[in-house]
């Protein structure tokens, strides 16, 4: 598996759009009321992936600059959200992300800030950043202490994943965010979300995670077996879900 954060989503983009979770209406709610956005604010959601958050913006008639490196990545996101006039897809990094000086109204990340948490990303943030306007960092955060069904997978991706514990963004903390927000200074909020899966949704729903070893692969055929095993002992009606906290960290940079 590459070590490269730009690669690693490549070949799982059809599981990624089909099962990672939205994100409830009040994030954007939040955001809104956070920052004074209008019709003319500009946001760059940075390491958008497939664009599951570009598309929530994008609803709200905000002008939006999609930031994504990984090109399988982008392609479903132009195949999705191509049609909108005020989405712009943008072939960089976050460290990099060639926009303007001081263009930007808000910068989002939704479940990619992990991925680029650095000093470069942190001086770009504030390059393109208009004077006095925030990051949000968000996160859909799987509640691993619910039920059965989530401390027994969260026990298989501890112990049958390939690099779940090294790359977990669990391991962001707020010493992480007061070094990146200015002054230290953030807010954070919480929100509930969830998800509801068969089999075929949890499988994939797991295979979607760049930790989880490929589908086709030895490790990976054996993944599947004990998580089959899982479902089997814990669903409900056919069902298991995924409880979420949406976590976001909120403050100029």
């Amino acid at each position: 598996m590459t070590s490269d954060p730009t690669k690693r989503f490549t070949e799982r983009v059809d599981n990624y759009v089909k099962y990672r979770p939205g994100y409830p209406n009040e994030v954007i709610d939040f955001l809104q009321d956070e920052c004074g956005l209008t019709e003319e604010s500009i946001i760059a959601d940075i390491g958008s992936g497939t664009g599951i958050f570009t598309k929530l913006l994008l609803d709200k008639g905000y002008i939006v600059y999609a930031i994504e490196p990984n090109l399988a990545m982008q392609q479903a996101a132009k195949q999705w959200l191509g049609s909108y006039e005020n989405y712009t897809a943008v072939d960089a990094i976050a460290e990099a992300t060639t926009l303007p000086h001081k263009s930007i109204n808000l910068i989002v990340c939704a479940q990619a800030f992990h991925w680029f948490n650095d000093d470069r990303t942190r001086a770009e943030f504030k390059r393109i950043l208009k004077d006095g306007s925030s990051a949000a960092l968000i996160w859909n955060n799987r509640l691993t202490d619910t039920d059965d069904f989530s401390r027994a997978y969260e026990n298989l991706l501890k112990n049958g994943s390939v690099d779940y514990n090294k790359v977990n963004h669990r391991n962001i903390t707020d010493i992480d965010f007061k070094a990146f927000f200015k002054n230290g200074q953030y807010k954070q909020v919480n929100y509930q979300n969830a998800q509801v899966f068969d089999l075929d949704g949890l499988m994939g729903r797991a295979f979607s995670s760049s930790y989880v070893p490929p589908q086709n692969s030895e490790e990976g055929k054996k993944f599947r077996e004990l998580l089959q095993a899982i479902f089997s002992k814990y669903n409900g009606g056919g069902k298991v879900s995924f409880q979420y906290q949406t976590e976001i960290y909120i403050g100029q940079v």
